[in-house]
């Protein structure tokens, strides 16, 4: 398995580093790249600061995360962070997974679909930068599947998992609750969640071998 990339050059010439498609042709990188080099090129135009975290191109101002880009097989992505925030009056964004109470994901199957949406992802883009600006952060959504504090902080703090875990069917989710519920030390939690990330990406439930 390679090492997941640190520079965000890497993502758009060899892909994220996490499979073995890495730097090969077969890397879903290569069949979108002209539509994330698009998306690239607009938030770079915004003004937005170029990281990589959990393997990813993500676009920060005002020490907040704004957007994160992906691609897969069938599409490539763009997420809006904190997209619970936006309005979307285009109503061109849709949930993260079939459980996700946020529709903040622009799915795009079309490398061409970048410049037809242009002018509404940089809207959405300012509108997110504004508030970072401002301090305004979402409400907390409230969840019937009591998660754990140290469960919700990762979630916040990583996308990729935050998405997978919506992704889960609740009977999983309440899994890894109950799993973590358990656990009388919050060090114990945090590091049950970091053992479980990867049955979580899978979509597997904390049971699930």
């Amino acid at each position: 398995m390679p090492d997941m990339i640190t520079d965000p050059d890497d993502f758009f010439t060899k892909g994220c580093g996490r499979c073995e498609r890495f730097a090969t042709p077969d890397c879903s990188t290569r069949r979108w790249i002209d539509g994330l080099n698009d998306l690239r090129r607009i938030c770079l135009d915004m003004g937005l600061t170029e990281h990589v975290k959990w393997a990813h191109p993500v676009y920060m101002h005002a020490d907040r995360n704004i957007a994160l880009m992906g691609a897969l097989r069938n599409d490539f992505r763009f997420t809006f962070m904190n997209g619970q925030l936006l309005k979307d009056p285009e109503g061109i964004l849709k949930p993260a997974g079939p459980n996700s109470a946020v529709s903040n994901v622009l799915y795009l199957t079309d490398t061409a679909d970048v410049a037809k949406y242009e002018p509404t992802i940089r809207a959405y883009l300012a509108e997110l930068m504004d508030y970072a600006e401002r301090g305004v952060k979402p409400p907390k959504i409230e969840r019937e599947i009591a998660l754990p504090d140290e469960l919700i902080e990762a979630l916040d703090d990583d996308p990729e998992l935050a998405e997978a875990f919506d992704a889960l069917t609740p009977g999983r989710q309440r899994s890894y609750a109950i799993n973590l519920n358990g656990a009388k030390q919050a060090e114990t939690r945090r590091n049950r969640i970091a053992k479980f990330r990867p049955k979580i990406i899978d979509g597997k439930g904390a049971m699930e071998r």
